[in-house]
């Protein structure tokens, strides 16, 4: 399916105001996203030339109610699961992990994601400094997927109780979804303990602890750092004045366009976020003011991976966990999201430019070194 700018600036406004999951919503939230989506967002006003459009609207963070709305949500139904697990006998906390408390995600009704921290449980790393001084409890015959498989139990029982009037979805391996009836957004729970690293033993800090979460479908127990995660992508994005997440946003969106026009973009999302982790500061701090240079310096920093494929396959997710490029599928994904921004980066180019409109397509370099240049108010 060929790329089609309008439809993809509506597609745009309709993922960032809600109404592409208003099924998801209670009526009461539906009425408001659709009577908010009524009224043009700022990006809609900045410029008249459609590539630049949706590029700069691309960038942009959903609407702050919007995010609001998701977090408060997600905290109510936690609130819910606190009383009646602890009623059940079981000690647990809250957090909040993933895209939405990042500010990345690129939807107005963004499902949330909620970890259900069983307390009375921990794995730890036993090289770890308050291992070795004995601070931990003699060990237990109990292990992670047995209690996380009792603790999504119980947590898929209260949620049915507690919201007779919503759906409730426990087929996920690794979360419980719940939409509609009282709540006002999707809500993903996400049962879960903590797993103290070396470095949490050592410096206390909750951004170094681990989250082991269960994949019931297995089973098995998997181990994860969404707060280091989290911290390290956020203070890299403060470094360069909100560049990163922009730069972020705009992969995203346009994955999701291209999925939406068959053309299969198979790279996930915190992966997206880890690789744009990577690109030249430099250049992306210059978006401060040049806005256009994020899509020129995202395009740069995707297409000298995609033809560079052995070295893009040493780069490691933020939290050091891993290799970013750790399958096929991905780096067949990021060659297929370089494809995307290349075509964009062109076309915004070309408007913003009368010699190169006459291309075709005009070269990458010279289209980047216009958009770096061009200051649109």
């Amino acid at each position: 399916m060929p790329r089609d700018i309008n439809n993809r600036i509506e597609q745009l406004r309709t993922r960032r105001a809600g109404m592409d999951r208003l099924e998801r919503l209670n009526e009461q939230a539906r009425y408001d996203v659709l009577a908010k989506s009524l009224v043009p967002e700022p990006w809609q006003k900045r410029v008249g030339k459609p590539h630049t459009k949706y590029a700069l609207g691309a960038m942009q963070e959903v609407d702050a109610d919007y995010t609001r709305i998701s977090i408060e949500t997600a905290e109510r139904v936690g609130r819910q699961l606190d009383a009646g697990l602890t009623t059940a006998g079981f000690s647990v906390e809250f957090r909040l992990q993933g895209s939405v408390p990042l500010n990345v995600h690129i939807r107005g009704v963004s499902d949330v994601d909620l970890l259900n921290l069983e307390t009375g449980f921990l794995t730890y790393d036993t090289g770890g400094a308050r291992s070795a001084a004995g601070q931990y409890r003699n060990p237990t015959i109990r292990t992670s997927v047995d209690v996380l498989s009792n603790l999504r139990r119980e947590a898929e029982r209260i949620l049915k109780n507690k919201y007779p009037a919503t759906t409730v979805d426990t087929s996920g391996g690794k979360a419980i979804s719940i939409s509609g009836g009282s709540l006002a957004r999707p809500v993903d729970v996400v049962p879960s303990h903590w797993h103290d690293t070396i470095d949490y033993q050592r410096f206390g800090q909750e951004h170094d602890r681990g989250v082991t979460i269960l994949d019931k479908k297995v089973p098995e127990a998997l181990q994860n750092l969404p707060f280091l995660h989290i911290k390290r992508v956020g203070e890299r994005d403060e470094a360069v004045m909100d560049s990163l997440r922009k730069a972020i946003r705009l992969c995203k969106n346009l994955k999701s366009d291209a999925n939406e026009e068959g053309r299969n973009v198979n790279l996930p999302s915190f992966d997206i976020a880890a690789t744009m982790y990577h690109a030249n500061l430099d250049a992306l701090r210059s978006g401060a003011v040049y806005e256009l240079g994020i899509l020129a310096e995202a395009q740069r920093h995707l297409d000298f991976l995609a033809r560079n494929v052995t070295y893009a396959a040493t780069l490691t997710v933020p939290d050091g966990s891993r290799r970013i490029f750790n399958t096929g599928a991905k780096i067949e994904g990021l060659i297929a999201l370089s494809i995307e921004i290349d075509e964009l980066a062109r076309e915004v180019a070309k408007e913003q430019n009368s010699h190169l409109a006459t291309y075709d397509a005009p070269p990458l370099d010279v289209s980047r070194a216009v958009l770096s240049s061009i200051y649109v108010p």
